[in-house]
Order: structure tokens, then C-alpha cells, then sequence
């Protein structure tokens, strides 16, 4: 696809610039309590392993906020602070280090506030991302519109955004998120006529891995095909390593991503005599650490196997508790189905350390 996108300002998240002409970044949030030092590191260091770009963590009290410089220094990937309500925690954060702030201004408690944030945020060169979401929308909007329509979340979006620019802020990132994909989409449709902004983009509370990667699918490959985005959070009540690969994958059937791994598998029937449901997954979740641009395929019987094997840069095709393994065409082995996983990630790994 030829998708020329919006052109939006940029801000630098860290090292990770958003909007302007840069391309569209991954982030994620953590699930660890962020109080916990050592569990947050861990699973944020997973996530950039995976290719991770900007990751989030909540501050819901001073317990959480006190840890930030910490985690900070112990990472690699531009740390975000997602505060509500307690201004104070925002200013902690921010004086801990982090690359990035979201916040609800109208949340805050009051233009003083906001003002004593935007006055560090500018000191530091900390941009702030604006969110906004269906289940949070402020009283007397709601009453206006009766529901979280796509043009109260685009009026809450603006009058936040005032509140930073009447400080004199405009390093400004921006989120209009509901959980019902058509009203996200309008409603980023309505706002990027609107502001120059750059757009974080995704389908708030989606749900479970599943459906909650349909539904992201859906909503964000509609926007990004319009050009509309420059930057993703798949939200998914699953562990936020699924987030990163869901993020990258709709990005690679758009093309907007040609790096990492795309894992081609049967979706397996009668014929089948491997176990390619889970050898899929767990391939597809071994990988995730390539950043080379590779096709896998998992392939369960005689059918399609060798042909789909033989397409792709490595592949296998499975008999009756073995599979013929593939590397760019020619057959590198027959393997027992019990060390399949670990022969094709090897072999992944080799074919990637060899094209690096």
C-alpha cells in the first residue's frame, strides 16, 4: 500500500522521535505494580527485547512515583509517567527523568496546577500526551452529548489542550480513545482536521488477546491506512508482550513495517499431525527478539506444507511427529516434533546473524 500519511509536528519522546516524518512507533504499558522495581525492569526490558519503541507505566501514589528514577536507569527505552488526579506525582516524576508525561489536564484540579507542571515539563524538555477516553469524559460533556460520541471526545480533547496551551505548551502528543471501534475512528478523524498534533493511536479496553487484537486491527488499520497515527498501543487484557506483537503486525500488513518476523501457519484440519497451535505461538513468541525482516512458516501436513516451507526463509513441514525443516528452499533436516521450537528458532537465528 502507498499510504501517505498526515503530516503532523514531531515531538522526541527520548531518543524516539514522534510525528513530523519519523515512522510510526510501538509502545506499550506495563502490568507489573510499578512500586515493584525489580518486576517492572524485568518486564520492560522484555518488551524492548521485542522491539518495544516507548513503554508506559501507571504512577497511581507516591509508593509508585518514588521508584521511577530507578526503573529509569535501569532501562533502555524511553520511559512514559501516566498520571490522574495528584499534580504532585506528575512533578515527581518529571524530576526523576521521565521522557514523557499522559495526564488529563482537566483531571488535575485547576489551572495553577497544570501551570506548575508545564513550567518543569518545558524546563525539561519533557513533551505531555494528552489522553483522552471514553470512560473518563467530564461531567457536563457527557450531559451535552448523552454518550461518549466521537464529537465529545474530539470537545474534551480540545478544551484539554487549551489548558496547556493557555500555559504556552505545545509540545503536545495527543489520544482520543474509546472502545467502540467506529466511534475511535471518527473521532480521530474529526480531530486531525482539527490540529497538527502528533496522534497516539489505538482502541482503549479492546479485551482479551483475541478479540481485543481484532477490534485494535479494525480500528487502527482503518486510521493508519488514512494516514491518520504516529504512534500505537494495542491495549489487550493479555500480557503486554502480545501488545508489541499485535502493534507490528498491523503495521507490516500496512506497510509500515518491513522488520521482525512474520510467521505464516496452517490453520490446521484433519490432515494435520502436528501440534501447530502451539508450535505457531510459541515460535511466533520466540522470534520476537529478530529484527530482521523473515518469513517462517509453520506448516502441519503434506497439503501446502512444502510449498508454503519452501517459500519462506525458514520453514518446516510436518508428518506424523516430525517435520522436514526448510531454510530459503532446499531441506536443512528432519526434525522430532519434541525439537522442533528449538531448531527453528536456531535456525532463525542463524539465517539473521548471517543477512545482519
Amino acid at each position: 500500500m502507498n499510504i501517505k500519511r498526515k503530516k503532523t509536528r514531531a515531538v522526541s519522546i527520548g531518543s524516539v522521535k514522534v510525528g513530523g516524518d519519523a515512522p510510526v512507533s510501538v509502545q506499550s504499558m506495563t502490568k507489573t505494580e510499578t512500586h515493584d522495581v525489580a518486576a517492572t525492569v524485568a518486564q520492560i526490558n522484555e518488551l524492548a527485547k521485542a522491539g518495544c519503541q516507548i513503554v508506559r507505566v501507571a504512577v497511581p501514589d507516591e509508593q509508585a512515583a518514588s521508584g521511577l528514577g530507578v526503573i529509569k536507569e535501569q532501562i533502555d527505552i524511553p520511559l512514559i509517567a501516566d498520571i490522574h488526579f495528584d499534580y504532585h506525582l506528575a512533578l515527581s516524576a518529571l524530576n526523576q527523568g521521565v521522557d514523557g508525561l499522559r495526564i488529563n489536564p482537566g483531571n488535575i484540579g485547576g489551572s495553577e496546577r497544570i501551570k506548575l507542571i508545564v513550567k518543569r515539563a518545558k524546563e525539561l524538555g519533557v513533551p505531555i500526551r494528552v489522553g483522552v477516553n471514553s470512560g473518563s469524559l467530564e461531567k457536563d460533556i457527557l450531559a451535552k452529548y448523552g454518550y461518549p460520541t466521537a464529537p465529545a471526545l474530539v470537545e474534551s480533547a480540545l478544551r484539554n489542550l487549551r489548558l496547556l496551551e493557555d500555559s504556552g505548551f505545545y509540545d503536545i502528543k495527543l489520544s482520543l480513545k474509546a472502545s467502540q471501534v467506529t466511534t475511535t475512528i471518527d473521532a480521530y478523524r474529526l480531530i486531525s482536521e482539527q490540529v497538527d498534533y502528533p496522534l497516539h493511536v489505538g482502541v482503549t479496553e479492546a479485551g482479551t488477546k483475541f478479540s481485543g487484537a481484532i477490534k485494535s486491527a479494525v480500528g487502527m488499520g482503518v486510521l493508519l491506512a488514512e494516514g491518520i497515527g504516529d504512534t500505537v498501543r494495542v491495549s489487550l487484557t493479555s500480557h503486554p508482550l502480545d501488545e508489541v506483537i499485535a502493534g507490528y503486525a498491523i503495521l507490516r500488513c500496512l506497510g509500515l513495517y518491513e522488520g521482525g518476523v512474520e510467521v505464516v501457519s496452517c490453520p490446521t484440519c484433519g490432515r494435520c499431525q502436528l501440534d501447530v497451535i502451539s508450535l505457531a505461538q510459541e515460535v511466533e513468541r520466540g522470534l520476537t527478539h529478530i529484527k530482521s525482516s523473515l518469513q517462517v512458516a509453520v506448516m502441519g501436513c503434506a497439503v501446502n506444507g512444502p510449498g508454503e516451507a519452501k517459500q519462506a526463509d525458514v520453514g518446516i513441514a510436518g508428518g506424523r511427529g516430525e517435520a522436514l525443516l526448510f531454510r530459503q528452499g532446499e531441506v536443512v533436516g528432519k526434525i522430532k516434533e519434541d525439537q522442533l521450537l528449538t531448531a527453528v528458532i536456531a535456525e532463525v537465528e542463524r539465517l539473521a546473524q548471517e543477512i545482519e
